[in-house]
């Protein structure tokens, strides 16, 4: 997947001629592949945790064999752009391949197979340049795609005969909605960002693709919030380790695409200029090449600090070392050695931290939406390799110097500068996501004969290999309506968390549990009161789990220790409307649905005295009880009329 990132980049500049076309339709070549990867990723990934992961592999190397075939046989640029969009399916392989190790897998080989497929993003790209350059100089451009035939071909086979198919999977409804609405957000944003620079950042075709992306993504996210079963669970995306890592992740992307643009382009500006090295694009590729192999060799030790330390210190160390390695490349480029040094201290970092983010993401979602979520994070990495294309270009156009060709020192020292700056501040949001304390109880020696459990922040919940099962249930209100969006959690009879899931509108949801048997399920729904059961579960059976209790806001409106009948009750919010009204019994008692959480005026009428009282309250997610006392009825100065008092 990352050879096809590249794959075409040395050739861009002959395309012109070779096709017959401008150079800003060749760069379409590479834009196509972008767009057709933000839109194909997430949907593949959430149709592989739906129908199976291995069927969305071979789905994802078909296109690409087609593709490559296409371009292959190709001879004018409108054929070789539907190549390059059948090509742009196979970043999807991506987050669906590292889902498949987390259910295929021990629990000991996830955290090393995770970082190194991981590190192949950047091994990939720094072998792509001199590859294909060498291909294209030697045997013509139409073999750099025969080349990605052969190895299309090779992967298939390999998929087929060595992955086994998961067993963890989530059949049900596609939001085929939120999948074209997100399609053409996500083309327009990437549109917008990747051709501004050539279509100018305030022409009318660059705001037009800004405004389509805000007022679609508008339209796609109360879509998202309100439909059973999303194609992005908004609710999970932005719980708190998700939504930072994420964010650390768009800065992650930044970095890691300046350090080839930057590095690739003062390799290859002509010495005379005294800022760059004269290398061609081959020797350039090669230059980069220490540093893509530094990238598998860190693997291992990305793994093993995840193991012991957890992987938000792996994410947050990774990304200071790509910070200091960009301080490195401004303050030491004199010499290849030097520039050299720089490229692989970034390249260090970056294999650090790409290894922990599908980690810390896998370990805060539902074991059965890992491929989806993985998907929205390699969407939002592309967003930030996108962005950082755009300022690179934009930062070094605008330092050429005057009268020549190549930027200057200044402008390639100011986009290091940046890239250090999307790094250290990607490092101070991974401080921000909550460390993981593993159960009181995880540290209890093992049984005779019981497998020791791995460590909670060791890589990803898991269970002995290939004994996972798929627990499917129902939650219901009393009255057997479906209780949507209920939480519900799973853990084994020592307080570990197998699994949890979100109900959807008809009240579903499944778990994924290391197999049949005893767990402690907890159970949560706004408005409802928690319930807890020590339940037998297995994916034979559904589980119907009833929520009984309503929260509710309830008490008593009296005056002098006697009840008041009839009495009107309100409850108002901050902004004065009214959110609730119900009337007291013969009893004095009134009772009110829970609203959302917050602080609310809650108000008592007297119908027969015209006395009212209002007190302030603050509403938690329980049942809460407000007994209102009216004042006694007084004689007002000067007049004849009884005046309630507040």
């Amino acid at each position: 997947m990352s050879l096809m990132q590249t794959l075409v980049v040395p050739l861009l500049p002959d395309f012109p001629g070779l096709l017959g076309t401008s150079s800003d339709n060749a760069s379409w070549l590479v834009t196509v592949t972008l767009l057709t990867s933000a839109v194909a990723t997430p949907i593949l990934s959430r149709l592989a945790d739906m129908h199976g992961k291995r069927r969305m592999i071979v789905a994802s190397l078909l296109a690409l064999l087609a593709g490559s075939l296409l371009g292959a046989v190709s001879d004018s640029l409108a054929v070789l752009i539907v190549a390059r969009t059948l090509q742009g399916f196979a970043p999807a392989l991506i987050p669906i391949g590292i889902s498949t190790m987390r259910d295929e897998l021990p629990p000991e080989k996830i955290g090393g197979a995770v970082a190194l497929m991981s590190a192949t993003l950047g091994i990939g790209g720094a072998v792509g340049l001199p590859l294909s350059g060498v291909i294209y100089e030697a045997f013509g451009w139409q073999a750099v795609f025969w080349g990605s035939v052969v190895m299309s071909v090779v992967m298939l086979a390999l998929v087929l005969t060595v992955v086994p198919e998961s067993g963890v999977r989530t059949p049900g409804r596609f939001d085929w909605l939120g999948a074209v609405l997100m399609s053409i957000a996500l083309t327009a944003l990437l549109l917008g960002i990747s051709k501004g620079g050539v279509w100018g950042w305030t022409s009318q075709w660059t705001l037009l693709s800004f405004t389509v992306a805000i007022l679609v993504f508008a339209l796609w996210a109360p879509w998202e919030l309100r439909t059973g079963e999303p194609l992005v669970d908004l609710r999970t995306s932005t719980r708190r380790p998700v939504l930072l890592t994420n964010i650390a992740s768009l800065l992650a992307g930044f970095a890691m695409f300046a350090n080839l643009l930057v590095a690739t382009q003062q390799l290859q500006i002509p010495t005379e200029t005294g800022v760059g090295f004269g290398l061609g694009v081959t020797n350039a590729g090669l230059a980069m090449l220490p540093g893509g192999v530094l990238m598998i060799a860190m693997a291992p030790v990305s793994a093993s600090i995840t193991r012991r330390f957890g992987a938000r210190i792996t994410l947050v160390a990774g990304l200071s070392i790509t910070g200091f390695g960009y301080v490195v490349r401004v303050l030491l480029d004199g010499s290849l050695v030097q520039l050299m040094l720089g490229v692989s201290i970034v390249s260090v970092g970056i294999a650090m931290s790409f290894a922990a983010m599908p980690v810390l993401i896998m370990q805060s979602v539902p074991i059965s939406e890992t491929a989806a979520a993985n998907g929205l994070n390699t969407v939002v990495r592309s967003i930030g390799t996108s962005t950082c294309s755009a300022t690179v270009a934009a930062v070094l156009t605008a330092g050429i110097v005057a009268g020549g060709a190549y930027p200057s020192e200044a402008a390639l020292h100011s986009m290091s500068w940046l890239a250090a700056v999307a790094a250290f501040l990607g490092a101070g949001v991974g401080l921000l996501i909550p460390a993981r304390i593993a159960p009181v109880l995880a540290a209890r020696p093992a049984a005779p004969g019981e497998r020791p459990p791995a460590a909670r922040g060791d890589a990803v919940r898991r269970a002995d290999v290939g004994t996972e099962v798929v627990v499917r249930g129902r939650v219901q209100r009393t009255d057997g309506k479906p209780a949507r969006l209920a939480v519900v959690s799973v853990l084994d009879r020592s307080g570990r968390q197998a699994d949890w899931a979100r109900a959807d509108n008809d009240g579903r949801w499944s778990v994924v549990l290391p197999g049949a048997g005893e767990y402690l399920v907890i159970c949560a729904a706004e408005g409802w009161a928690a319930r807890s059961e020590l339940r037998q579960l297995s994916p034979e059976t559904v589980s119907v789990l009833e929520l009984d209790e309503r929260l509710t806001v309830a008490g008593v409106v009296s005056r002098g220790g006697w009840p008041i009948e009839d009495a009107l009750v309100v409850l108002t919010d901050a902004s004065g409307e009214s959110v609730g009204v119900t009337r007291t019994d013969e009893e004095g008692h009134y009772e009110l649905g829970l609203p959302p959480l917050g602080r609310y005026v809650l108000t008592a009428l007297d119908p027969q005295t015209g006395v009212a009282e209002s007190e302030d309250v603050v509403i938690s997610a329980q049942r809460r009880r407000f007994n209102l006392v009216l004042p006694e009825l007084r004689e007002p100065h000067g007049s004849d009329v009884a005046t309630p008092t507040i």
